[in-house]
């Protein structure tokens, strides 16, 4: 078996060789006008004591005390997601319990100096006595039984032997069954550390011989702040924006942060914008977005629309723009509980935040909520992810018009909605003498008085189910804003000087005053066509067509 000892493993700060290496000739110095190779930054910048560890303060105390107390485990397991410093963790490990002090007479400590001899071999990764393993790639049984066979002999050089397995979840069973042994009962002189971010799928006879450290992952303002030093020691300018973009894509990992930041200040030649880290991770404008969601609570589907296209023609990536509403929705919602403000946010997000927060109730919210989560998956699983998103949005845009019950039971509460009475037929009073006869006068009155869209809205986009002034049952054919009854019943009582009791249905509906217009239309052109005349015109002219007609002094509108 190849245990993984390659200084490319680890950071090596310095960029001549080290200590060890070139024994009969002293290292060369690098020619000035050499230039060095580039190292990412993820690597130039791998945190070399437990001080730069970020986020991991916890386990840090921990380790300090038991070093302190001299009660050091024979074996470490290093949970966590990807890049939160897991395999750094376990060279820093190395580092404390082999570090000799500068004079070397220190013992193990949590501060290793990282100038004596193993502290050096160690960050360079040519320390005989550490040695790095790849469970990935070593899975069998036989790479163990090399471990086995070599814990028996004491360290060349260091306190301890210590074995550093990378993702140890990889091993067999037959591995992990060769190992328990020997992890439960190793000689003083060597020690474990594993590493894994799958800890579910160790066996649990491992993990109860394991003294176990679950890595947190770092905080999005944790990570803005180090990548604003990174860029500082780099020399390059960023904006507070673009890091924060930054530090939420990369989910909470410090390697995974860096190597989008490496990217973005290529991308950006050595300046770090936020439009070009949108535009690199195909991220949506964080304004766009809140103008977009605000559209979804106005109910209008065409805005929606053409706003979801243009993030589309912009190269969004149509789940990034669900996701970026779902992160509206739940900011809004920690903003109306009160919770702990995102550092991460803005000060215009803050204040839009908290008035959406004022204005908008938790069963919306909460409705939202599973109405976008509900179209997330539909997105990531169709075909067709950008229509899966507008036909998604559609759908909360249908939602935004239902009542909300809170909300409704505060305004009958209130006054503002007279909740209905059971009636009998023919029991309903008579219209006021305000009150026009039907429903079809009611709309030509509110237009003739200057209700011009109300009253559109009324004659083309709803039906009625019921019209017994001053009760007004409707449904709405398109969905309408959440405001539409509340203005419906304001215009009826300047119109009428009677309160009115607006109401919208799902039962059946008469057809809208539009839908019947145009279906009268039609049925007067059929008999227009089925008269004898211009029937026997049409079958004596089979390509002939009827493009204008008149009826007793009453012309069509047809061209």
């Amino acid at each position: 078996m190849a245990m993984s000892d390659s200084p490319e493993m680890f950071d090596a700060r310095d960029d001549g060789p080290g200590p060890g290496l070139g024994l009969d000739e002293p290292p060369q110095p690098t020619p000035p006008d050499v230039a060095q190779p580039y190292r990412v930054l993820a690597r130039k910048y791998r945190p070399q004591s437990f001080d730069a560890l970020i986020g991991q303060d916890a386990m840090v105390q921990t380790l300090a005390n038991a070093i302190k107390r001299d009660r050091i485990a024979h074996a470490f397991l290093l949970t966590g997601v990807r890049g939160v410093g897991k395999t750094s963790t376990a060279r820093l490990i190395a580092k404390a319990l082999n570090c000799i002090g500068p004079d070397g007479e220190g013992g193990p400590t949590i501060a290793p100096c990282g100038v004596c001899e193993p502290c050096v071999a160690i960050a360079e990764g040519r320390h005989i006595d550490v040695i790095e393993m790849d469970a990935a790639s070593h899975t069998g049984i036989d790479d163990v039984r090399e471990i086995i066979e070599a814990v028996r002999y004491s360290a060349v050089s260091a306190r301890y032997k210590v074995y550093i397995v990378d993702e140890v979840h990889m091993l067999s069973k037959q591995a992990f069954n060769g190992l328990l042994k020997t992890l439960e009962e190793p000689p003083a002189h060597v020690k474990f550390l594993f590493a894994t971010t799958e800890v579910n799928k160790l066996p649990v006879t491992v993990l109860s011989r394991c003294q176990r450290f679950d890595l947190r992952r770092i905080p999005a303002d944790k990570l803005a702040a180090h990548f604003r030093a990174v860029c500082e020691a780099e020399g390059v300018e960023a904006e507070d924006e673009a890091l924060a973009l930054i530090a939420r894509a990369a989910e909470g990992s410090a390697r995974d942060g860096l190597s989008i930041l490496d990217q973005a200040i290529a991308h950006g030649r050595d300046r770090v914008e936020a439009g070009q880290v949108r535009e690199m991770l195909g991220l949506s404008d964080r304004g766009a977005v809140r103008a977009l969601f605000g559209m979804l609570l106005a109910g209008d589907p065409l805005p929606v629309l053409d706003a979801t296209r243009d993030q589309y023609e912009l190269g969004v990536d149509p789940a990034s723009l669900i996701r970026g509403l779902l992160e509206t929705v739940h900011g809004v919602t920690r903003a109306k509980v009160g919770g702990a403000v995102d550092p991460a946010l803005s000060a215009e997000e803050r204040e839009t935040f908290a008035d959406w927060a004022s204005r908008l109730g938790h069963a919306t919210l909460h409705r939202l909520w599973q109405l976008l989560l509900k179209g997330l998956d539909e997105v990531e699983r169709a075909a067709m992810p950008q229509e899966a998103a507008e036909m998604a949005l559609l759908r909360v845009v249908h939602a935004s018009s239902l009542p909300d019950p809170g909300e409704l039971a505060r305004r009958i509460v209130e006054g503002e909605v007279v909740a209905p009475a059971a009636s009998t037929a023919g029991s309903a009073a008579p219209p006021p003498s305000a009150a026009p006869g039907d429903f079809a006068a009611l709309v030509q009155q509110l237009h003739d008085r200057g209700e011009r869209d109300l009253a559109h809205r009324l004659h083309d986009f709803v039906g009625l189910v019921r019209y017994e002034p001053p009760l007004l049952v409707i449904r709405p054919n398109r969905p309408q804003s959440n405001e539409f009854v509340r203005d419906v019943a304001a215009a009826l009582k300047r119109l009428t000087g009677e309160t009115w009791r607006v109401e919208t249905s799902d039962g059946e509906a008469a057809p809208s005053l539009y839908g019947q217009q145009q279906a009268a239309a039609r049925a007067e052109r059929d008999k227009v066509l089925a008269a004898p005349v211009v029937a026997a015109a049409l079958e004596a002219f089979p390509e002939a067509e009827l493009l204008d007609y008149e009826l007793a002094g009453k012309r069509s509108s047809e061209a």
